[in-house]
């Protein structure tokens, strides 16, 4: 069973003593307060809690459909009618790539075929579903490493009820299968099914690239794995020459990476990849957006890369003796530092995210100050996003100043993460 606790809401509302001199609020808050303590007294299934996650998502879904019939600015994501438009070539038997700008893997076409011999709704349906695998891996991945069930509680619905996750899945976006292939990618490594993990990790490759950046962690840790003590695991190399050793292939390594590389081998054969660099999130758009026609413009992605490559091999080395941070780190800087960042892209490290927490220290003032700087810097950037793709307004600028904000904000949250990061923390919670 799992109880529903909401303490941590109490001690929010605490902060807000100062209010007591209006009594309107105070009146409220009192009474806010006391619904929350009776709440604490009941407890909650995890079947419950599925329950209302598939009843909300179902709602989105039946309200997403009215939307569309009544509205000019319609719910469905625009990606889905290419996947399913892409579906239908499928169907046809021609390639799903005859539908323009489709630049996913043609899996997911076939994957999407009931939306064409069945109904259209099919793939939200399917979306939504991966949505509550998702948070079944999370769950089984904090019970393997914790034994802690408020910190399993709060981070399953931080990702079952979080907003963006809701909206993105049920608007018909894909990007919950790469949830759940990373999880079980993870789980598995947990798990020590090795040879299962680098199926599920050369498939997660395939079907986006961003999980290549686990290679480097993942090769490390398999050195840790086999018949090594937790005190063996904590012990850091002190040579150069004890490092050097410790990068030397094994069996283990060899078959885990040959594995993956006959199926990425199978899977991506003939992989389209297609990028649009009009605007977006990363601060590098306007000027890939100005080079475009440039003859060395080619070369300028290429510069670019550098800094994401450089944090991205550095972050595998210092925390790769505990993936499930080092993964969302990675993630983190290959969407904050990539030449195309979009909304979507950030439900890639958000399914991390509740992996993480258990290790993370904050202050509640300090943690307050991420989620509303993160959630601000993306406001600005959509408004002047609205006024250029609606309005017909020119700015560009704006829009890249935008991106220079949002980047230094997420540039603020990663070094807060690295700086909160508690490596005996996730021992407490074991309660050793």
């Amino acid at each position: 069973m799992y109880i529903v606790h909401f303490s941590f809401v109490l001690d929010i509302i605490d902060k807000f003593s100062f209010l007591s001199q209006f009594r309107f609020n105070s009146y409220m808050l009192i009474r806010i307060k006391n619904a929350y303590k009776v709440v604490i007294m009941f407890e909650v299934s995890f079947t419950m809690i599925l329950v209302v996650a598939v009843v909300i998502r179902v709602g989105l879904i039946v309200y997403g459909e009215w939307q569309d019939t009544v509205m000019v600015v319609k719910y469905t994501d625009i990606d889905y009618s290419v996947f399913t438009d892409a579906a239908k070539y499928v169907a046809e038997g021609e390639s799903p790539y005859e539908r323009p700008t489709y630049r996913y893997t043609p899996l997911l076409a076939w994957l999407l075929l009931p939306n064409i011999l069945v109904h259209r709704i099919f793939g939200k349906i399917l979306f939504c579903t991966f949505d509550l695998i998702a948070g079944a891996l999370i769950d089984s991945i904090l019970q393997k490493s914790y034994a802690n069930d408020k910190v399993r509680k709060v981070a399953g619905c931080l990702w079952l009820f979080n907003p963006l996750t809701l909206v993105v899945s049920s608007r018909g976006n894909a990007e919950a299968i790469m949830s759940v292939l990373v999880l079980a990618t993870i789980h598995q490594f947990l798990e020590r099914n090795f040879k299962m993990c680098a199926i599920l990790w050369a498939v997660s490759v395939h079907f986006k690239i961003y999980p290549i950046t686990y290679a480097i962690p993942m090769y490390l840790a398999l050195e840790r794995t086999s018949g090594s003590t937790d005190k063996k695991r904590e012990k850091q190399k002190t040579t150069l020459r004890d490092f050097l050793e410790s990068l030397l292939p094994n069996k283990q390594r060899l078959s885990f990476f040959l594995i993956s590389l006959i199926v990425i081998a199978i899977l991506t054969g003939a992989m389209y990849y297609w990028s649009d660099t009009r605007h977006n999130f990363s601060p590098f758009f306007y000027l890939l957006y100005l080079s475009s026609e440039w003859e060395y413009g080619k070369y300028l992605g290429l510069v670019v890369f550098i800094p994401q490559a450089t944090l991205l091999v550095a972050i595998a080395i210092k925390y790769y003796h505990y993936l499930p941070l080092c993964c969302f780190l990675q993630t983190f800087v290959f969407v904050t530092f990539n030449k195309v960042c979009t909304s979507q892209y950030f439900l890639w490290y958000l399914t991390l995210l509740p992996l993480v927490l258990p290790s993370i220290e904050v202050h509640l003032v300090h943690g307050a100050t991420m989620v509303t700087l993160w959630f601000s810097g993306q406001a600005v950037w959509l408004y002047y996003a609205y006024l250029l793709e609606f309005r017909g307004q020119n700015t560009f600028v704006q829009v890249w100043l935008a991106s220079l904000l949002f980047f230094g904000i997420n540039c603020w949250i990663l070094k807060s993460f690295i700086q909160c990061h508690s490596p005996s923390l996730p021992k407490k919670l074991k309660g050793h």
